[in-house]
């Protein structure tokens, strides 16, 4: 069928529409946003005129491209398939009002690239400035976040990448994932008031993220608490989540904490100044495996523990943890300086343990023991190289083939709580307990 001259006319518009804007690289980047009244640096508030640019590029199924320039503006609703992308450390998005500034619910595919958000530190509440529900295919990736009056990015039900962004400064916390399925990889997280980033569950089940190769520091506790805060890292109710090749320093409690977190690995991580525990298994719990981890200066290296709420299994191996501390956020007689603390059904092997002022590694706590294995282990500078619980009730543990020197209060001794009430078990005495297996340990 012959064309018409309308048919040819309509044609144009919609190849002149849908052209993408070229960077100065030559690479395709999307629909300019000019096209559609959107004025950079303008001291008006651009919400109504950048809303219709996403709406229209969505239907196109094209990019909005934002070029560089400030804009002001409150909340903007996605939807599947939007695609906003900025220039690197140029495109900067100026937050006036609202409970967030991007919105998403029931979406798909959404897109947010190399933009930079200003939060303005206006107080969002329990809200974020990137505020998603049910994103299926998330992208979040080269964004830098700042000023965040709340969480800087909260994602409900969401799968999809967070890759390379930048968040600084947020009130609250830099991410929380709440009943997803993320990767969170290589990201730079400071100075988060409440937590750095946090994988949530709703109830227990599987969740199955990856958080890799992050940088996260100075991560506060604004809110108080003995532990729900000031973790650089945590994982709620969150099954088969892997943590692994992050750098952390300066967390007021925990570099990476599970909670009632089942099947975690944490590995690789390098963990610097920590106000308590640095990496924590806690509460309801089934197999926790810690390994090849780097830890210096916090009030206890690893802890396995609360085998009373069920929490039990875990390899421990292959760490190495110096400087530990008997000082921690809550004070108190019970302020660590512990380089391992485990409780069930764990062995730790392979790890290297200097200057625990308290004890290099403790087994069990009172009647909560059961079949522990502490093998080829070295403790150098400690209070006590190992001390494991032998009160009435307490289960079996094997302490052999570690490596001790500059002990000054024993290698192994038997504790009742947190009271030694033995003397060395190396050098006899060891047969009082017929649940302990103590041998071929070299004390120096």
């Amino acid at each position: 069928m012959p064309l018409t001259r309308r048919d040819l006319i309509a044609g144009s518009l919609a190849s002149a529409f849908a052209a993408p804007v070229a960077a100065r690289d030559g690479s395709p980047k999307g629909i300019e946003a000019a096209r559609f009244g959107v004025r950079a640096n303008a001291d008006s508030d651009q919400t109504r005129a950048l809303q219709k640019a996403i709406d229209e590029t969505t239907r196109a199924q094209q990019p909005l491209w934002l070029a560089p320039g400030r804009y002001r503006s409150g909340p903007l609703r996605l939807s599947s398939g939007t695609r906003i992308i900025g220039a690197k450390d140029a495109t900067r998005l100026q937050f006036v009002q609202g409970p967030a500034l991007f919105m998403a619910q029931d979406a798909g595919a959404i897109t947010l690239e190399t933009l930079t958000i200003d939060g303005g530190n206006i107080r969002l509440g329990n809200g974020a400035l990137v505020s998603f529900s049910t994103a299926t295919n998330l992208r979040l990736a080269g964004c830098t976040i700042v000023n965040a009056g709340g969480n800087a990015v909260a994602l409900t039900q969401c799968s999809g990448t967070v890759e390379g962004n930048t968040i600084t400064n947020s009130a609250d916390n830099a991410l929380f994932s709440l009943d997803g399925r993320l990767t969170i990889r290589g990201n730079t997280v400071a100075k988060s008031g409440n937590g750095g980033i946090r994988v949530w569950q709703s109830a227990k089940r599987s969740d199955g993220s990856i958080i890799e190769n992050n940088t996260i520091e100075d991560t506060q506790a604004h809110s108080g608490g003995d532990g729900q805060n000031g973790n650089a890292i945590n994982v709620y109710r969150a099954e088969r989540v892997i943590v692994r090749g992050n750098t952390i320093r300066r967390a007021a409690f925990t570099a990476v904490r599970g909670n009632a977190a089942s099947h975690i690995v944490i590995r690789d991580n390098t963990c610097t100044d920590l106000g308590e525990v640095a990496i924590y298994s806690e509460f309801d719990f089934v197999d926790a495996t810690i390994v090849d981890n780097v830890i210096d200066t916090a009030a206890m290296g690893i802890a396995v523990t609360n085998m009373d709420h069920g929490g039990h299994l875990a390899m421990v191996r292959d760490n190495v943890i110096r400087n530990m501390t008997n000082k921690r956020p809550q004070g108190g007689p019970d302020a660590y300086g512990v380089g391992i603390g485990v409780e069930a059904d764990s062995t730790v092997s392979g790890n290297t343990i200097e200057n625990a002022p308290v004890m290099g590694i403790v087994v069990g706590s009172g009647k909560y023991l059961r079949d522990c294995k502490v093998t080829a282990n070295s403790v150098r500078d400690a209070g006590i190289g190992v001390g494991v619980s032998v009160v009435e009730g307490a289960g079996k543990a094997e302490i052999t083939s570690n490596v001790f020197s500059a002990i000054r209060s024993g290698a192994v001794v038997g504790l009742a709580w947190d009271k030694a009430v033995t003397g060395d078990l190396t050098r006899g005495g060891a047969d009082k307990f017929p649940q302990l297996t103590i041998r071929d340990n070299k004390v120096g």
